[in-house]
């Protein structure tokens, strides 16, 4: 009898165990691949029959393409703060790249800039529910030591802290790099590759995946690529003899990178991962034509600026068994929804995220939500901004007139009906400037005393 009531308890210790396996296995990996300064025009998926990117061509095959997909800013450093926090990054004082002036009242002087420790990150929502967390590549959210990643909710970083370096290794002593620049291994372990960095880093998601194969994980896979410097791998390169300068270089570069997110769905796949992961490719702001040759057609304008050339974005969404593959959604989404999708789908409940601005997307895909996932969003950066409601979008400039489109009808942003529709114009600037009324406005503004006539006006309407 004594022998059965070992044998029993061992039995239900065994299917508590296996249940908990279970159960942790079915939370889903998530996998979030980003490219840098990419054009929107510069896809396979998107029409381009100059560049290949055909595993990105396949992934899009395999899930859904969104058609109207957002960044909450025009460039890079704010724009990675948002889908970090799943805020609106100016409602901490996060507007700017790092330049010289402070940031916010929670900011700091010159490189010390970055999000503010008491903001939350998508590492700091997913450990809790049994993730294991990296970034590998570009951080660009602070230099300092204080806002590394391994200090904001990420369990491993194998990538450089500023904002663009070069493709290949730096030489020890080189006077023209900073510490920033550095490839970093953990924190503070600095030590070059030989490797074309696009493919170290996906040696290196490839590698977290591995050993982590075994439970619920989440990688953040940044690239740089195709951000300046232009400098492509020779092998690939000649692949585009056709095309010369800037935009043979870049042609060369996006297939490296499409190349290393294939490697890394690969690997999902070697591994019986794939049906079990949700997986995201998107850009982190619009191409700048002007400085990597990308192209944004329909769109008008680049990087920078916030007509939809500089912040609509590719973004495809795969997720096997669970959202239908093949398909387009309309309506228009934000990057700050990738944090409560990716929240949800791990097993969080949304009361815990009652102070984001993104939304989970699921729902939507799934069509149990017809409704809008944004009937408005929103944009500034100093005295310029732009708001978007429904299919209606303004834009504010210091200098000249606000604009006005309706983008359903005008992508490209040709036919100005301001003039048309006045009425529309002062209902939405109003609505922004209510928008604006809620944010941390960046320290360094505040000690201008005026910028240009949207900043008087700015300044009236608070009073």
């Amino acid at each position: 009898m004594k022998n059965y009531l070992i044998s029993t308890t061992h039995f239900f210790v065994l299917v508590f165990f296996v249940q908990s396996s279970v159960f942790a296995q079915q939370k889903p990996n998530i996998v979030l691949i980003l490219s840098d300064d990419a054009g929107y025009a510069d896809f396979g998926f998107h029409g381009s029959n100059v560049m290949k990117t055909p595993h990105l061509d396949k992934l899009a095959s395999q899930g859904v393409k969104f058609k109207q997909a957002y960044v909450s800013a025009a460039v890079c450093g704010p724009s990675r703060a948002g889908i970090l926090t799943g805020k609106y990054q100016q409602r901490f004082g996060f507007e700017e790249n790092n330049v010289p002036g402070y940031m916010s009242e929670s900011g700091t002087l010159g490189d010390d800039m970055g999000l503010p420790l008491d903001q939350k990150t998508i590492g700091d929502y997913l450990k809790p529910l049994g993730y294991k967390t990296a970034i590998i590549g570009k951080w660009h959210q602070g230099n300092a030591d204080r806002f590394h990643p391994l200090k904001r909710g990420f369990d491993e970083f194998y990538g450089f802290r500023g904002g663009a370096r070069s493709y290949y290794e730096f030489k020890e002593g080189n006077p023209n790099t900073k510490q920033e620049d550095w490839l970093e291994h953990g924190f503070g372990n600095y030590y070059e590759t030989e490797k074309y960095l696009t493919d170290a880093f996906a040696d290196q998601t490839i590698a977290f995946i591995e050993k982590n194969k075994d439970r619920p994980f989440f990688v953040f896979l940044s690239f740089n690529a195709v951000h300046t410097p232009m400098q492509p791998d020779d092998k690939d390169l000649a692949e585009f003899s056709n095309l010369t300068g800037k935009r043979q270089k870049l042609a060369a570069m996006t297939l490296s990178m499409d190349r290393a997110c294939g490697r890394v769905l690969q690997k999902l796949k070697d591994l019986g991962l794939d049906k079990n992961t949700l997986v995201i490719f998107t850009n982190d702001n619009g191409g700048p034509s002007d400085t990597n040759a990308s192209i944004n057609s329909p769109l008008s304008g680049t990087k920078a600026n916030h007509l939809e050339g500089g912040i609509r974005v590719p973004f495809l969404m795969r997720w096997t068994g669970v959202i239908p593959e093949n398909t387009e959604y309309d309506f228009p989404i934000s990057m700050l929804d990738l944090l409560p999708t990716f929240f949800k789908a791990a097993g969080g409940t949304m009361d815990k995220m009652s102070d984001i601005d993104g939304v989970n997307l699921i729902p939507y895909v799934l069509g149990e939500n017809k409704n809008r996932p944004h009937e408005t969003l929103y944009w500034k950066k100093e005295n310029r901004g732009a708001i978007r409601k429904n299919d209606w979008k303004l834009l504010r400039f210091p200098d000249r007139p606000a604009e006005l489109y309706n983008i359903a009808e005008d992508i490209s942003e040709a036919n100005n009906l301001a003039t048309k529709y006045p009425d529309k114009v002062k209902m939405m600037y109003k609505k922004l400037f209510e928008w604006e009324l809620t944010l941390d406005r960046p320290k360094w503004q505040l000690l201008r005393k005026y910028e240009g006539k949207a900043m008087e006006r700015m300044d009236a309407y608070r009073e």
